[in-house]
């Protein structure tokens, strides 16, 4: 998000406009914590995950009377137009500000979970699933060193994104993603099967699904139909920090940019995407009312893979 952050903010100064930021998103607009940037405030965080300027979930925001509040503040401290940076939620919020108070805004998608309509990648994606195949890669060695099984549980909310590229650019034996498609016996039968040809060790992916620690109901439904005794490894939130990867900070770059263009051309209530390595404008109604479908067909590869 700082790379979309400083994209936005000197794009913006070079076209000649006065920027200013907002502290914890929704709930900072509507507490009046805005303040003016310029472009020095934006050195030496291009390399730095998060968000500087802080994030938030604001329960008022989703009120009418808390989005007028936040309209009163924009309005106090001369905001004319506004950029984005967020989910299906934060886009929610801002297609809102723009339908009850015509305040220009143009959103860019910052999620690990890859879940929003309107673009191919989301910033921080990238980043979320190098950063659990660092680890799975880790976790190998331990379990082909004690011939073992694990099960490591990746984030991603509702969407199998995360879980689906780890496991196929990780070399899983399967992968549980909360959209369906993989079976506790499909597990079972892949896992017998690499046994059969002289493999000791196995590794599974699953996504969180609706609540982190579904790996741990994998396990216990696989030691009850197999026996195997399988480790469960959380990775949880350590995916959504750290340095993010060039391609995050490539996109973040361009898309915060083109986010400042659409304003400046009059342009607003889009989001800013990237599809077949193009930017592409998305009505944000579309981005959180359209579900986003996930490629099953690479569980199918995987599991050709796999075997």
């Amino acid at each position: 998000m700082n790379a979309g952050l400083r994209a936005a903010v000197r794009m913006a100064i070079y076209e000649g406009y006065e920027v200013c930021v907002i502290g914890s998103g929704y709930n900072g607009m509507i507490s009046g914590d805005i303040y003016p940037v310029v472009r020095g405030s934006m050195a030496n965080i291009i390399q730095r995950g998060g968000t500087i300027i802080k994030t938030g979930r604001s329960q008022e925001f989703m009120k009418p009377e808390g989005r007028s509040k936040a309209y009163q503040n924009l309005q106090k401290y001369q905001v004319d137009a506004l950029v984005c940076i967020g989910g299906d939620g934060s886009f929610r919020g801002a297609h809102a500000l723009w339908q009850e108070h015509a305040v220009p805004i143009v959103g860019i998608p910052g999620t690990i979970d890859n879940d929003v309509h309107g673009t191919d990648f989301t910033i921080g994606f990238d980043t979320a699933v190098n950063t659990a195949l660092e680890a799975i890669d880790r976790i190998r060695d331990t379990a082909a060193s004690h011939d073992r099984l694990f099960i490591v549980e990746v984030m991603g909310r509702n969407a199998g994104f995360i879980a689906l590229d780890v496991g196929l650019a990780g070399g899983a034996e399967a992968v549980f993603i909360p959209e369906g498609g993989t079976t506790v016996d499909d597990a079972v039968e892949q896992i017998k099967r690499g046994i059969a040809r002289g493999k000791m060790s196995s590794i599974l992916v699953t996504g969180e699904g609706k609540k982190p620690g579904r790996a741990y109901d994998l396990a216990d439904s696989i030691r009850k139909k197999s026996g195997f005794d399988a480790k469960v490894c959380v990775l949880g939130h350590v995916q959504r920090g750290g340095s993010p990867s060039a391609s995050d900070r490539i996109l973040a770059s361009r898309l915060g940019a083109a986010a400042v263009t659409s304003l400046k051309s009059g342009t607003c209530d889009v989001m800013c995407g990237i599809i077949n390595s193009k930017v592409v404008q998305t009505p944000l109604e579309e981005t959180f009312s359209i579900r986003r479908p996930v490629p099953t067909e690479l569980l199918e590869l995987l599991s050709i893979l796999a075997q």
